[in-house]
């Protein structure tokens, strides 16, 4: 019992300082920059989504300047 109570703690040791098992970025400094650069792309993207499926980018129908109303 204690054989295995010490390989499930090693196991837990060693796969939390491993890091991913496949890496999400290359290798290659030139291309990870590609690749985070085409990340950050589609995160920018996401936002324009986002305002377009609840209509927030739609043209605003108020008027540049405020107007009194009243009589001057």
């Amino acid at each position: 019992m204690r054989k295995w109570l010490m390989t499930g703690l090693l196991a837990c040791v060693l796969t939390s300082n491993v890091g991913c098992l496949i890496p999400l970025y290359s290798g290659d400094p030139a291309r990870r920059a590609r690749e985070l650069i085409f990340t950050s792309e589609d995160l920018n993207a996401i936002l324009d989504e986002w305002e377009r499926i609840w209509f927030l980018d739609q043209p605003s129908h108020l008027k540049p300047f405020v107007t009194h109303g009243g009589v001057i």
